[in-house]
């Protein structure tokens, strides 16, 4: 089970941007790789923190989070999904760093940041929206998705930048009261890549990229819920450059409405409306589930407002925490419009004793169904 990222940051929940801010970039220089080389511990810490804040620190995604846990983002989550990478770290939190490590460098773990190094520029982010239905939440789905993502034009090639000569910073050296003062910031005349376009093929941008079209398969979970964000990571577009890293495929969950059943959590709830023959005398009813239609038993005598619990017949959870309930609401339907020889029967059972109102201990009220149904 994944670790609280409040813990993680040594944090309360209560905390506010500026703590969750600063307690993130405690622990980065604690653990940050160029003061822990080869160190293989510090660097699990230093990705543990870079995860945290990455979902504590936007607001949408903390306020998921204290809902939900990690449920909100498995499959998703932050860095989560595809695996953390370094390339992903400092690229969204360089700025955190400040000059601490010339200017946010990073020169270890394969070659990705680096005060004197080349930086590897990532692509950007794709979005994409998948209507589900109640089955296929309840059941977990593969979808095939078509995806048009900006991918390296065929026949493009690249050079060395020759204002930073491929290192993708421009060092700069000061003289202060205090003394020298070196600091880096990306080159702009490659942003950052190290490399610039050499040849290019005729229709691509700028930066040689071409759109193409790709069908994409997304795996989704049971149990997700509206709004989750699952990453297939390296489908976004692609970054200039033959070292640069592609960005990732977010997919937006959209739960469509179901015909009969309502959704809550892992559990679902459906409205029975039965007759007064049916609830005085008992009856079979067929009702809906995500699996198929089940049929029940109404026994003799049921009041409007029972609730019959049919385990298990809701959603899977997310957390395979197993599943959840289908909960049934028994209305007894009155008619509005009665023939007279039915009204003449109603009249003569009005002050019959089996008619008398009598509930007992059993028949409980509305509020403690609501407390039984939510415990």
């Amino acid at each position: 089970m994944k670790e609280d990222y409040y813990k993680i940051l040594g944090i309360d929940k209560s905390a506010d941007a500026a703590e969750i801010k600063k307690a993130y970039r405690k622990m980065a220089l604690k653990y940050h790789p160029d003061k822990n080389p080869d160190d293989k511990e510090a660097e699990a810490m230093f990705k543990k923190a870079a995860e945290a804040y990455e979902i504590l620190s936007n607001p949408d995604k903390k306020a998921r989070y204290d809902q939900y846990g990690h449920a909100a983002f498995d499959g998703a989550g932050g860095f989560g999904g595809g695996g953390m990478n370094m390339d992903d770290i400092f690229s969204q939190f360089g700025d955190i760093f400040g000059g601490a490590f010339g200017g946010g460098g990073f020169s270890g773990f394969g070659g990705g940041f680096s005060g004197g190094g080349q930086r590897r520029t990532k692509g950007s982010n794709l979005r994409i929206r998948v209507k589900l239905n109640l089955d296929e939440i309840a059941n977990g789905v593969e979808k095939k998705l078509k995806v048009k993502r900006k991918v390296t034009a065929p026949g493009t090639t690249y050079k060395t930048c020759p204002t930073c000569n491929g290192s993708g910073q421009i060092t700069r050296i000061t003289n202060t009261i205090l003394g020298r003062m070196q600091t880096a910031s990306p080159c702009t005349t490659c942003g950052g890549s190290g490399q610039i376009i050499d040849s290019k093929s005729a229709g691509s941008d700028a930066d040689g990229l071409i759109f193409k079209e790709e069908t994409v398969s997304v795996k989704i979970p049971a149990g997700v819920v509206d709004g989750m964000q699952l990453k297939v990571t390296g489908k976004g577009n692609d970054a200039p450059g033959s070292n640069g890293i592609p960005g990732d495929l977010l997919v937006v969950i959209q739960e469509e409405s179901h015909p009969t059943l309502k959704r809550e959590g892992d559990n679902l709830h459906y409205d029975l409306y039965v007759s007064l023959p049916d609830a005085i005398l008992g009856a079979t009813k067929d009702i809906d589930t995500v699996t198929g239609k089940v049929r029940i038993k109404i026994e003799p005598g049921v009041q409007s407002g029972k609730i019959l619990r049919l385990r298990g017949k809701g959603i899977s959870s997310i957390n395979s925490y197993g599943k959840g309930d289908l909960l049934v609401h028994v209305n007894v339907w009155t008619p509005k419009t009665l023939s007279k020889k039915q009204r003449d029967f109603f009249e003569e059972m009005r002050t019959d004793e089996h008619f008398e109102p009598k509930p007992d201990h059993n028949d409980k009220s509305f509020f403690e169904k609501v407390k039984d149904m939510f415990s």
